[in-house]
């Protein structure tokens, strides 16, 4: 319902659907099938709806993807063109109509505000600041759809510009003028920096062939005379209208159903014809294969759109140069060449705030007629946008299955009735030539091919509201930003779950190196087909394997989990060795204690050997006895002195002194020794301090145990001297 646009009328027994992606659907019936008709009907009516109302945006219901006033965004953005990015633009202000800004050289007016000035501009530009709104009015009426010469983006610091315009109204004999066009285009002329009074050169850029430009002249159009243009250069860069761009996108498709790896009759390309043959032929028809992508000339045609941005961005970026481009009404061509170069010239376009920037300023608000281009119903009815069908004698190029089986259908051709088929791939084309620039510099972009082609997809499945109606004027005019979702707030929602690893964003985007403007050289404007999106449906293990992004990607999302994994091993290793060192430091601990509670037995030990020499040598005997009793539950070891023995029975030690006998007193040769040294001994071996009680001196080391009773009724004499 929503990819898809109808090609062929029903034929037998299926019928076939072309996509806007490069898809073939095929339906199939069995034999009289009585529901083929209604099938077709209902296909019929959702992809060709009759009313923008009928659209899937508005039958799905509100989205929670709300859109922001896209006019507050336009005029952000040309704050920050002027230097004024400080400023924020509000619905107040432009109520007010308080956004008419400027800088030394530039400004942005409201002439346009209610769109009478042209109804296909944005209700703001930016035009230089010598011209006033007077003349512009006066100036308009000289361009095609009154798209005067306007300023699309301004290079900081140099002030050099590109602008866009229509052609000129020249007349069949090329003889028309404006004085007031020529003013307003020589304003683009602005003085070059550092010089005295010497004024920038100024290129007018026109699109189109040189033959068509005269073609247009019987119409009233043409193209402008550098003699009537102040210092100015007339240069044309060939490209194509749409008409033709349409043929050569359905060519394509054919040629990559022919060729892929299944086409839509089912069979493979190196089978369609059987036997060992590669295309459909013999050996020799390879390169007759191949040639026919050539034949199509989508990429003689991408070139051409590169070569000539790439031309516009030199001119601007080396030499300091003011290029003003058109082409017939100015919305096509003249908005692919504009914005490709402001993405070539700005790195900020190159990322994903600058990108909807872009997108919004060159395509949406300056009135690219996407209904009209897409195929999608516009406000004043139903779009028509029927791919044009080749027939088999189309010249070299062969029709593929899908068309061969139309029958009499496909030899009606509609690219004869060119005026009333405005449907042409001319913003996937752009796209297209944006993923060429990706390729030569895959650093210098921060999103990827894939939100490039994610981005195609939400574009033409009318999902969101942002890319519906032909114009500025005409979305305000069906409410299109409060009505529908928002294409922009969907993708920033998809990338903010998976920050930079998300597959929009570029693992090689590095902004410090490519932070000024991309020119590439003419030998690198080759071209290939954007196997990301051309090659998904037809090949699409080889589309897989070109995005290189895609591998880089997985590649990173495994070493990120790597690192989450190390990161928490590392956490885990700190953790035991936090564990490590508290059970070092308890260790310690417990070897101090240990340590003290040795020393304490030891002392313990001498001390207790101490006192049982010196009990022993008083003449006394200590005997050591232990008494059991029971446990008291209601107390613990810690707070009972009782402590359990080795059979877990609590015992009591008690001590006590007994005299020894005196043999073994006498036997005792400490005892001997204390008698000998006792001061209170006599000659004869008689205590002379009977009373004392003391039994033995131990030693020097020992202190007496003295009645001082006794010792209070001992004479002095009786001790210290001898009786005569």
């Amino acid at each position: 319902m929503r990819l898809v646009s109808l090609l062929d009328i029903i034929c037998y027994d299926h019928f076939h659907l072309a996509g806007k992606d490069m898809r073939i659907i095929v339906y199939g019936f069995r034999p009289r099938t009585k529901q083929r008709r209604n099938v077709f009907d209902a296909l019929l009516k959702c992809t060709k709806p009759e009313r923008v109302w009928d659209l899937y945006t508005f039958a799905c219901g509100p989205s929670k993807f709300g859109n922001a006033n896209p006019k507050e965004r336009l005029l952000n953005e040309y704050f920050r063109l002027l230097g004024k990015s400080s400023i924020r633009a509000s619905m107040d202000m432009i109520e007010d109509g308080a956004f008419t800004l400027s800088n030394e050289l530039w400004r942005i007016s409201d002439l346009n505000s209610n769109y009478n000035l042209c109804q296909t501009y944005p209700f703001a530009f930016m035009i230089p600041k010598s011209i006033s709104d007077a003349e512009l009015l006066q100036a308009c009426s000289f361009r095609a759809r009154c798209r005067l010469p306007v300023i699309t983006w301004c290079q900081p610091g140099s002030g050099a510009v590109i602008a866009r315009s229509s052609q000129p109204l020249v007349g069949l004999m090329m003889n028309m003028r404006s004085n007031l066009d020529e003013k307003l285009v020589a304003a683009f002329c602005s003085q070059l920096p550092g010089a005295k009074g010497e004024r920038r050169k100024l290129y007018i850029a026109d699109a189109r062939p040189r033959k068509n430009a005269l073609a247009n002249g019987a119409m009233g159009g043409g193209s402008e005379s550098s003699s009537n243009y102040f210092q100015s250069e007339i240069v044309f860069f060939g490209i194509d209208n749409i008409h033709a761009m349409r043929e050569s996108f359905s060519r394509v498709r054919d040629y990559l159903d022919m060729h892929g790896t299944t086409s839509s009759d089912g069979r493979s390309s190196f089978l369609r014809h059987g036997g060992w043959t590669w295309g459909g032929g013999n050996l020799s028809s390879m390169s007759a294969s191949v040639s026919l992508l050539g034949d199509s000339g989508w990429l003689i045609h991408i070139q051409s759109v590169l070569a000539g941005a790439a031309w516009i961005a030199a001119r601007v970026a080396m030499e300091s140069a003011s290029v003003l481009v058109h082409c017939s009404d100015g919305w096509d061509r003249t908005t692919q060449l504009v914005s490709l170069a402001c993405l070539l010239l700005d790195p900020y376009y190159r990322t994903f705030a600058g990108f909807q920037a872009l997108v919004e300023k060159d395509w949406l608000a300056f009135g690219h007629p996407f209904s009209d281009r897409v195929g999608m119903p516009n406000i004043s009815g139903s779009g028509n946008f029927d791919f044009p069908r080749q027939s088999s004698s189309a010249g070299s190029f062969p029709s593929s299955p899908v068309r061969q089986s139309s029958g009499s259908a496909a030899s009606q051709s509609s690219s004869s009735s060119h005026g009333h088929n405005n449907y042409s791939p001319i913003f996937m084309q752009w796209i297209d030539s944006v993923s060429q620039l990706m390729r030569m510099y895959p650093c210098a972009f921060e999103f990827s091919p894939t939100f490039l082609v994610d981005f195609m997809d939400c574009l033409l499945s009318c999902r969101f509201g942002n890319f519906l109606c032909n114009s500025e004027k005409e979305r305000e005019q069906c409410g299109i930003a409060d009505a529908c979702g928002c294409l922009w707030a969907y993708l920033t929602d998809l990338r903010s779950f998976s920050a930079t690893s998300h597959v929009h964003c570029n693992p090689f985007y590095d902004p410090l190196k490519y932070d000024g403007p991309l020119l590439p050289p003419a030998a690198s404007l080759a071209p290939t087909l954007w196997p990301q999106f051309h090659l998904r449906w037809a090949c699409r293990e080889e589309a897989k394997a070109a995005d290189i992004g895609v591998q880089c990607r997985a590649m990173t999302v495994k070493y990120s989990e790597m690192q989450k994994e190390k990161e928490a091993a590392e956490r885990r290793v700190d953790e035991i060795s936090f564990a490590m060192e508290s059970l070092s430091a308890e260790l310690l601990r417990e070897r101090h204690l240990s340590w003290v509670a040795r020393e304490s037995a030891n002392r313990a030990t001498k001390e207790y050997a101490a006192l049982t020499r010196a009990v022993q040598s008083l003449g006394c005997k200590i005997n050591f006895t232990t008494s059991d009793v029971e446990d008291d539950p209601r107390s613990s070891l810690e707070n009972n002195p009782r402590r359990r023995n080795r059979h877990g029975n609590n015992s009591d030690v008690s001590v006590s002194i007994s005299l020894m006998p005196e043999e073994n007193t006498s036997g005792n040769p400490k005892g001997r020794v204390c008698e000998a040294l006792c001061p209170l001994r006599t000659r004869e071996g008689v205590c002379r301090w009977p009373e004392v009680g003391c039994a033995h001196v131990g030693s020097q080391f020992v202190g007496l145990k003295a009645n001082f009773d006794a010792f209070d009724r001992l004479a002095i004499y009786d001790s210290y001297f001898q009786p005569k």
